[in-house]
């Protein structure tokens, strides 16, 4: 299966803004679609966003008009840009390409924490 690496967290104040990365090792991934999910502590991982191979995207209404997600084919990235942080943001961010991976295989994730 294809292992996916998710990078650009880190600790932001409230109302900053982070872009995380997804990056693949084959452009089998430019095929596929891509999810961010996100688990915070104590809590069940939940979608975050999501698009297609063609482009076609999709938010969980929490985030939706804050978080921008895309994707450079050329790359073999996909992006999740998240404007206008709120402290409910923080969370283990995952991405996740579910017709190149195993349900329940997840990455390692990247870390986003926001302080009030």
């Amino acid at each position: 299966q294809v292992q996916l690496v998710e990078s650009g967290g880190g600790l932001v104040q409230a109302g900053g803004s982070l872009r995380l990365s997804c990056a693949a090792p084959e452009s089998i991934f430019n095929i596929a679609a891509v999810f961010w999910y996100r688990q915070a502590p104590g809590k069940q991982r939940e979608l975050v966003a999501g698009i297609t191979s063609g482009g076609a995207t999709r938010y969980a209404d929490s985030v939706k008009g804050r978080f921008t997600i895309s994707r450079d084919n050329a790359k073999n990235t996909v992006y999740l840009l998240m404007n206008s942080l709120k402290p409910e943001d923080t969370a283990v961010y995952y991405c996740k390409a579910p017709t190149l991976q195993k349900a329940d295989y997840w990455g390692q994730g990247t870390q986003v924490t926001v302080s009030s």
